[in-house]
């Protein structure tokens, strides 16, 4: 998921793509070695810095792909067409090359196992990435209590990590994955179809709790109506945390 950048006293390191992933036709995890990478906390973003041969730079924030306990640093790209960064990154970046980042940056939006209790996760489109990375490490360590997530996408060919989340981390017994689709229902397709809405929220997610931690995210008209319904359905406002994104971030 990309956000407009914002400034951070934080250093530039130097990242080196070692592998890159196929997630859907404009999704694409890129893993980077990071010398001197401090580790991060499930949630956070980083910034990328490219600069032209003639000292033009452009700056975006990507979310966080890979599990915290992991030494390689992944982001997973949205391609944008007219965008500044993304294309680059998509399809000009190749194993071995080298941009700069910035990280981690975030503390509001961030999930850690250690405080216990269970936790509801809400994606719209490329929102996903963020909320798979807290699923991630909640299998991989292993936390106690419940794990939802519900997943909001416009065809099954836009689901990132589609594989991961319906066959490594939904079999696992704390965790729960729903995947909705709004502008298709295939033939062999199982799952839910439509809208997130009411009568979708109460039949897939947690019901409200007072150690209930609740994570949306997704464009900013999908997170709204959301937290919204969360709210009108009895969960405390304090517990809902949003991340949102739209055109005022600019192009990707």
């Amino acid at each position: 998921m990309a956000r407009a950048a914002v400034p951070r006293r934080l250093s530039w390191l130097p990242a080196r793509l070692t592998a890159r992933r196929t997630e859907t036709p404009s999704a694409r995890t890129l893993v980077l070695d990071v010398p001197g990478w401090k580790g991060h906390v499930a949630g956070q973003h980083l910034d990328v810095r490219l600069t032209a041969p003639d000292g033009y730079q452009a700056e975006r924030s990507y979310s966080l792909a890979s599990d915290p306990a992991d030494p390689r640093v992944a982001i997973t790209i949205q391609k944008v067409p007219d965008g500044e960064v993304s294309p680059y990154l998509f399809d000009g970046l190749r194993e071995g090359d080298s941009i700069e980042i910035r990280g981690p940056v975030g503390g509001y939006f961030t999930w850690d196992p250690s405080p216990g209790g269970p936790v509801q996760l809400i994606a719209g489109g490329s929102g996903v990435v963020p909320l798979a990375c807290m699923l991630r490490h909640h299998v991989r360590t292993e936390a106690q209590g419940e794990a939802r997530l519900l997943y909001s996408a416009r065809t099954m060919a836009d689901v990132i990590y589609s594989h991961d989340l319906q066959h490594h981390l939904n079999p696992h017994r704390y965790v729960s994955v729903d995947i909705t689709l709004t502008r298709e229902e295939p033939t062999s397709w199982t799952g839910l179809t439509g809208r997130v809405d009411a009568d979708m929220l109460t039949a897939t997610t947690l019901p409200p709790h007072e150690d209930l931690r609740t994570y949306v995210c997704g464009p900013t008209p999908f997170v709204e109506t959301v937290a919204n319904l969360l709210i009108d359905l009895g969960h405390d406002p304090t517990s809902i945390r949003t991340e949102r994104f739209g055109p005022t971030g600019g192009s990707s």
